[in-house]
């Protein structure tokens, strides 16, 4: 499983490719399934917010990875992926849900309030108690947990 480093390689590229004429969009990961004929899903967003009509636009720019791939454009939803250390600072006080690479402390899937996100790692007060901190480099895949206040509203 590539790590969101590596991953994050591929978002800026897209990014990259994009920024002529998507100025405002931002590329927050790109999710790749399969083998030979890989699925590509490629996470956007824009402070505007994103509709069908930016999908369908950002995929036609990205014609190029449409002859390599099945490709599809979404926005984030309400589980934001995190990808890259401003996302998580971003994410500072919600709660989160982390896939790592490999095996840390004999688990790989962690889920806590995000306390830190600075220098090279993050820290998590973990659900079920305790902290526990996790490299940048170790994680495979990291998403916000969408909650509802008491109120029935957003966070």
């Amino acid at each position: 499983m590539r790590t969101i480093v590596e991953r994050q390689g591929v978002a800026e590229r897209i990014e990259a490719d994009l920024a002529r004429d998507f100025a405002d969009v931002e590329v927050l990961d790109v999710e790749v399934q399969g083998g030979r004929d890989a699925a590509m899903t490629v996470y956007i967003d824009r402070p505007a917010g994103v509709d069908l009509a930016l999908c369908e636009a950002v995929t036609h720019a990205l014609d190029d990875l449409r002859s390599e791939h099945a490709l599809s454009v979404s926005s984030p939803g309400l589980d934001r992926p995190l990808r890259t250390r401003r996302h998580f600072e971003r994410a500072l006080g919600r709660r989160i849900f982390v896939k790592t690479a490999e095996r840390r402390d004999d688990r790989s899937v962690f889920r806590g309030r995000l306390t830190e996100a600075g220098g090279d790692e993050l820290a998590l007060a973990l659900d079920e108690g305790g902290e526990v901190r996790i490299p940048y480099t170790a994680i495979a895949k990291a998403h916000v947990i969408f909650e509802f206040d008491d109120d029935g509203g957003q966070p």
